[in-house]
């Protein structure tokens, strides 16, 4: 497939979740990166066009930078170089004579012909890479290591995760899917993860306590109830001291009957207090009376 000159190497949609930078220029909603570019899908993944070779998939949450072999002769489709440091990508283009390649912190994946490449790419924690490359006309795909030398071929048809970044870790029938994380359709209730994460499913939930708040409104006059008891106990309390006295005047009436009458003389305590009232005023008529003479 030879290249025409002065064709873009992807063109990307542009939205509000996806970021475009490099060289590159924006026409109709859509970013042209004519030479070296990178990407940046947000929640959802991005569909990025390669022209005359098909489509490179973005991951949610993923960043890839692009650009292209110039060194390849006229006349040919110079190989698509792509970096990735975290995230997944999904690849479904046409391979061609200048083989593809994708780097790694810890690899570098080569995608060469023949055939189409369909290769799913997604890096873990701790350097775990997987790898996927599905069909039986799968591309030429070999993985060298950074760090280590060496180098694995990953077989048509073979999905490989790579642990810790290691050509000697490998687990070559891995069971989890390499490429993009299935996304949550809108309003369904199909991935846990979406759940936790409050989507959708979780708003209604959230939106219902409100609904519970009317009834925390009646409490009030409840609270207005026991205002209407409290001059009602009041009485009570007070009734309940002298009813005492009563209680224990009639229990002990039967056994005790001349002593009740005891507490009765507390009447002549009051003469005393009356005794020492006439005397003190007397007391003080003396005082004026010596002041003012009366007493000669």
């Amino acid at each position: 497939m030879p290249s025409n000159p002065g064709s873009p190497i992807a063109i990307v949609p542009v939205d509000g979740s996806t970021s475009v930078t490099g060289a590159l220029s924006v026409t109709a909603g859509k970013a042209i990166i004519a030479a070296t570019g990178s990407i940046t899908s947000g929640a959802s993944a991005t569909e990025v066009i390669l022209p005359r070779r098909g489509v490179l998939r973005v991951c949610a949450s993923t960043t890839v930078s692009l650009a292209t072999d110039n060194s390849v002769p006229a006349g040919e489709t110079p190989g698509l170089m792509m970096s990735l440091d975290h995230g997944a990508i999904e690849t479904s283009f046409a391979t061609g004579q200048n083989a593809d390649m994708l780097l790694t912190p810890d690899f570098r994946i080569l995608i060469g012909a023949p055939g189409a490449s369909d290769v799913k790419v997604r890096l873990g924690d701790h350097g775990d890479t997987c790898i996927d490359n599905p069909g039986t006309h799968a591309p030429y795909v070999v993985v060298t290591s950074v760090f280590d030398g060496g180098a694995y071929r990953v077989q048509p048809g073979q999905r490989v995760m790579f642990q810790h970044g290691s050509l000697q870790e490998v687990v070559d029938n891995e069971k989890e899917p390499c490429g993009c994380p299935p996304e949550p359709r809108p309003g369904s209730n199909d991935f846990p993860l979406a759940q936790s994460a409050g989507i959708g499913p979780r708003s209604p939930p959230i939106t219902t306590p409100p609904i519970t708040a009317p009834p925390v409104a009646s409490p009030p006059a409840a609270a207005s109830k026991p205002a209407s008891h409290a001059p009602i106990d009041q009485p009570l309390v007070y009734q309940a001291q002298p009813s005492a006295p009563d209680q224990l005047a009639a229990q002990p009436a039967p056994d005790n009957a001349p002593q009740p009458a005891a507490p009765q003389p507390v009447a002549p305590v009051t003469k005393p207090a009356q005794q020492k009232k006439t005397g003190f005023f007397h007391s003080i008529g003396k005082f004026f009376r010596k002041i003012f003479g009366a007493e000669g």
